[in-house]
């Protein structure tokens, strides 16, 4: 039996599968702990193959490898304990792919992979920007991850995809930052973004059809329109590793 998670960075599978159930920065409702454990009931509930259009399949054990939920307790530093976790992954040059979990948990897990990857660049999906300087008290809500993040440069890029509730306060936030943000109203089936560097994604399931989704923590209105981007990257630099995290659900209902 695998003892230990430095043990299970040994497999040989590329991309690393880990639950991050933490959800005490979430300011609405509560939910997004729960959320790793039902991404993976979906994922293999059976209803589908494991095979992705790029002809790779994700449940070959040489592909991926679940590497279990990070264990978090009320006592312990949590971001702490996720940077450590995530440096582990990429030092071991393995695929991170993160189940959250609130979005808070964005800013350590780029904290770790900003040292690993110079010049990165964020993609970010989502229709709440989660640009606030601090939200109710809180600099570290689910709210704010991308305010730390810019403010320390940790990255080179953030864009930011599908927005549709900025307000007056975070126009100002992603004009200081420089932030590129599309929002939905923009969104067109013919939009290209050309990308030069290392790049993480960060996905929010708000940003999909609202009618087929619980909530996220959040009230959101309208939708993700039936549109698509166009990813352009330089093979040469982003070949490497490709970044994904998945955040943000509350309740999976049957």
């Amino acid at each position: 039996m695998i003892s230990s998670f430095e043990e299970k960075l040994k497999t040989q599978a590329k991309v690393i599968f880990q639950g991050i159930p933490f959800d005490r920065y979430s300011s609405f409702k509560r939910g997004p702990a729960k959320a790793p454990d039902k991404i993976r009931e979906a994922l293999f509930n059976g209803s589908a193959n494991l095979w992705s259009e790029s002809g790779i399949n994700i449940g070959d054990e040489k592909a991926t490898f679940d590497a279990g939920d990070l264990k978090l307790t009320p006592d312990m530093d949590v971001f702490e304990e996720i940077q450590l976790s995530v440096s582990n992954i990429c030092a071991n040059e393995k695929k991170p792919l993160l189940l959250g979990g609130d979005h808070s948990i964005t800013y350590p897990i780029i904290k770790s992979v900003a040292e690993y990857f110079p010049n990165l660049s964020i993609l970010h999906f989502d229709a709440h920007p989660d640009l606030y300087d601090q939200y109710e008290g809180n600099k570290l809500s689910h709210a704010c991850p991308f305010a730390r993040i810019m403010e320390e440069g940790l990255v080179d890029r953030l864009i930011q995809v599908g927005i549709r509730t900025l307000n007056a306060h975070q126009r100002e936030q992603a004009d200081k930052f420089g932030v590129e943000i599309i929002e939905m109203k923009e969104m067109s089936s013919s939009m290209e973004l050309e990308l030069s560097s290392p790049l993480y994604i960060s996905f929010d399931m708000d940003c999909l059809v609202s009618s087929l989704l619980r909530p996220t923590g959040l009230s959101w209105h309208q939708h993700f329109r039936d549109t698509s981007i166009h990813i352009s990257a330089h093979n040469d630099i982003t070949r490497p590793y490709r970044l994904c995290e998945v955040k943000e659900i509350v309740e999976f209902r049957l």
